[in-house]
């Protein structure tokens, strides 16, 4: 199945010693309804700094999509991007708007209002992205940054867009924390509107 990864969660049995709770595909996975080879695996999700450990975890990626953190939380996820449509390229500002809002994340979308990609977007989070494998290309305001295997991007809150634009796909690993925007950062950031 597209987007299917094994997930190995461990924990510790009724006498403290470590075990494997479970061993399976990872249960939450969100596939693009206008693309079935573009998807998201949801692999872990934490709520609070420091996280807590529990002898064993209830699952904590299931509910409705959400692409980002909760306050104080964590969200690690493998994409898959297939290469990038026409379609994709030729969206208008709603479209755009309304791909982010299926993702759980409207507001995040910046096409229209500064972002000269469709799939441009800002979220309040840093980002550790490490490409898995396949090469995609990173576009921020001002310049496109090719990117392949072996590669690792910290996403700092920044404006950006993830274009596939090879003829195979490319699977990232995602590990996003939840931040927040420094005040002067902040009028910066307003100010390019």
């Amino acid at each position: 199945m597209v987007g299917e990864i094994r997930r190995v969660v461990t924990g510790h049995d009724d006498k403290g010693n470590a075990t494997v709770l479970s061993d399976g595909p990872a249960p939450f996975i969100h596939i693009n309804p206008k693309n079935p080879n573009d998807c998201s695996t949801d692999l872990w999700r934490t709520s609070n700094i420091p996280s807590q450990i529990l002898s064993e975890h209830e699952e904590p990626t299931l509910g409705p999509r959400r692409q980002m953190p909760t306050i104080n939380g964590t969200v690690i996820r493998i994409n898959r991007f297939a290469p990038e449509s026409e379609e994709i390229r030729n969206m208008s500002v709603e479209d755009a708007r309304l791909a982010f809002q299926a993702l759980g994340n409207e507001p995040a979308s910046t096409f229209g209002r500064g972002g000269h990609h469709p799939l441009m977007h800002r979220t309040e989070t840093i980002d550790y992205a490490i490409i898995l494998s396949g090469e995609i290309t990173m576009i921020l305001d001002d310049q496109d940054v090719h990117l392949k295997a072996g590669d690792t991007v910290i996403q700092c809150g920044t404006n950006h867009a993830w274009s596939n634009r090879s003829k195979e796909v490319c699977e990232v690993l995602f590990v996003l924390i939840d931040g927040k925007f420094d005040e002067e950062l902040i009028s910066k950031i307003t100010d390019r509107k």
